[in-house]
């Protein structure tokens, strides 16, 4: 923080920062600084939580599975409802679904550059995703990025919408220390927006993307999502975004310095992104 910003801040005239910077010293992006709960009725925002605890649970349902899930759940309501508040909270079956037509694009998608590539060490591969935050009355939205070898959560954070500036800002937050020689992402709009892209090029990090609608492409970040929720989210049922965030914040805590991986040798992400011990994780 500058001089001038300690100055404006100690006299409470926060008229001399801008909101993007007054939102960038406290580490916040400027979409949460102006959250309002979304305005959805209590059944649909019950059914959104109810759909987001069964796509964890089962993530290869598709519409027609997930339709009949809820409706034994309690649930009256159809297979388009159902499609329309999937794709609104981001989230499809993780299986490859046929091609029955191909939209025409205006972005580049880049190739899987993963398939049977050892990862050895750290910022070797980095990873992000953007996942819906169930909270009792509304949701958000989550995006981190994770490192492949140590499954290291180098940056997160939280808004009420999907826009490809938040993401880009979660980028900037890891880039700062460390770059990757690859950067994997699904081909979601956030993703593949030209801001994002050239945030990547800029950097000299080669681009590799899921193919379309399969999330285990992707599937360290994939597990991240399934153990936040588990171990925190629906544990707790937070009830604003000030309590959300600071509770994803204690868990993002353990989850590097003190939640052991079976799959690292027992060791904590922490452990193996910042002292790289001898011996290769299980991939």
């Amino acid at each position: 923080m500058s001089l001038d910003d300690r100055r404006a801040c100690i006299d409470g005239n926060n008229n001399q920062i801008s909101i993007r910077r007054q939102c960038e010293l406290i580490g916040l992006s400027r979409s949460s600084r102006y959250y309002k709960a979304v305005a959805v009725d209590t059944v649909t925002l019950a059914l959104m939580n109810a759909i987001d605890r069964k796509y964890t649970e089962i993530p290869f349902y598709g519409i027609l599975k997930m339709t009949l899930a809820m409706n034994k759940q309690g649930f009256s309501v159809n297979h388009k409802k159902i499609a329309r508040l999937m794709r609104f909270m981001g989230i499809h079956a993780i299986y490859a679904e046929p091609k029955l037509s191909i939209p025409g694009r205006n972005h580049e998608i880049y190739p899987y550059l993963l398939t049977n590539v050892a990862i050895t060490s750290a910022n070797h591969v980095w990873s992000t995703d953007i996942t819906y935050i169930p909270m009792i009355k509304g949701f958000m939205y989550c995006v981190a990025v994770i490192d492949w070898y140590s499954r290291y959560v180098l940056a997160w954070n939280i808004s009420n919408t999907q826009d490809a500036d938040f993401c880009v800002s979660v980028l900037n937050e890891a880039l700062r220390s460390e770059t990757p020689k690859i950067f994997n992402t699904d081909q979601g709009s956030q993703f593949t927006s030209s801001t994002f892209i050239e945030r990547l090029q800029a950097s000299h990090i080669s681009i590799s993307m899921d193919g379309r609608g399969r999330a285990l492409d992707n599937v360290f970040i994939e597990r991240l999502w399934r153990s936040l929720k588990y171990e925190d989210l629906y544990l707790h049922d937070y009830s604003n975004a000030t309590a959300l965030r600071n509770g994803m914040t204690k868990y993002f805590e353990f989850y590097n310095h003190r939640r052991y991986h079976q799959s690292l040798n027992n060791l904590t992400p922490a452990e193996v992104y910042f002292n790289r011990p001898s011996g290769t994780p299980t991939l």
